[in-house]
C-alpha cells in the first residue's frame, strides 16, 4: 500500500485551480472541512443510489488526485481526513487485489480479535470479495451509520497490517527488500487504522468535522 498513485486524472475545474493556488493554508483547511461536509450531508439526505454509486467508482473514472487536492492534506481526525483515508484503501485495494487478499487472509489467520468479523469478509475472501468489501464499506459511510463505516476500515487496516507484518517475518531472511516493503505497508495500515478509530469515536460524539 502507498500513498502514490498512478491513475488517470481529469483537468481540475478552474474554480479549484483559483481555489488551490492560494497561499493561505487555513482557507485550504476550510474548503477541506467544507466539502467533506456538505458533500456528505447532502448525500445522507437524499439517499439516491445512482449518486452513491457514482462516489464509489470516482476514484476508478477519474484517478485519486482531484480528491487529493481537496482533503489529503487534513488532519487525520476530521472529516476529509477519514473521507481521504477511506478513499485511499479504496484505491489501494482496487489497484491490487491479489496481494490485498492474500494480507487480509493471513492477517485472519493470525490476529486473535473480532476485527475480521467486524470488517466483514467472507472466509476465505477472494480478490473480488475484498474489493467488494471494501466498496461496501464506503458505500456505508454515504448511506448507513458513517462511524461503523469507519469502524469497519479501522478493523479491515488491522487484519491487513497484521498480515503484512507477518509475511515480513517470513521473507527477512530471504528476500529483506521485500521485507522491508511489507513493514512499511503494515506501519501505514495500522496508522490508518488507528486514525480511523479514533475519528469514529469523535463522530459518535458529533466532534468530527
Amino acid at each position: 500500500m502507498t500513498d502514490d498513485f498512478h491513475k488517470p486524472v481529469k483537468r481540475p475545474s478552474e474554480t479549484f485551480d483559483r481555489l488551490f493556488e492560494a497561499p493561505d493554508p487555513a482557507e485550504i483547511s476550510r474548503a477541506a472541512h467544507s466539502t467533506a461536509s456538505v458533500l456528505l450531508s447532502r448525500v445522507r439526505e437524499e439517499q439516491d443510489p445512482e449518486t452513491v454509486d457514482r462516489l464509489i467508482a470516482f476514484t476508478r473514472q477519474h484517478g485519486i488526485d482531484d480528491i487529493a487536492e481537496l482533503w489529503s492534506r487534513s488532519p487525520a481526525a476530521t472529516l476529509p481526513g477519514s473521507l481521504w483515508r477511506l478513499y485511499l484503501l479504496q484505491v489501494a485495494i482496487h489497484d491490487d487485489p491479489a496481494t490485498a487478499a492474500l494480507l487480509y487472509d493471513r492477517g485472519r489467520v493470525e490476529l486473535h480479535s473480532a476485527d475480521a468479523v467486524v470488517a466483514g469478509a467472507p472466509v476465505p475472501a477472494s480478490p473480488t470479495e475484498l474489493v467488494a468489501l471494501i466498496d461496501a464499506i464506503l458505500r456505508g459511510a454515504f448511506q448507513g451509520d458513517f462511524a461503523v463505516a469507519l469502524d469497519r476500515a479501522a478493523a479491515f487496516c488491522r487484519v491487513q497490517a497484521s498480515g503484512a507484518t507477518h509475511l515480513a517475518d517470513d521473507y527477512e531472511a530471504t528476500e529483506p527488500e521485500r521485507s522491508s516493503e511489507l513493514t512499511r505497508r503494515a506501519l501505514r495500515l495500522a496508522t490508518y487504522a488507528t486514525d480511523l478509530t479514533v475519528s469514529a469515536r469523535l463522530w459518535r460524539r458529533d466532534s468530527l468535522t
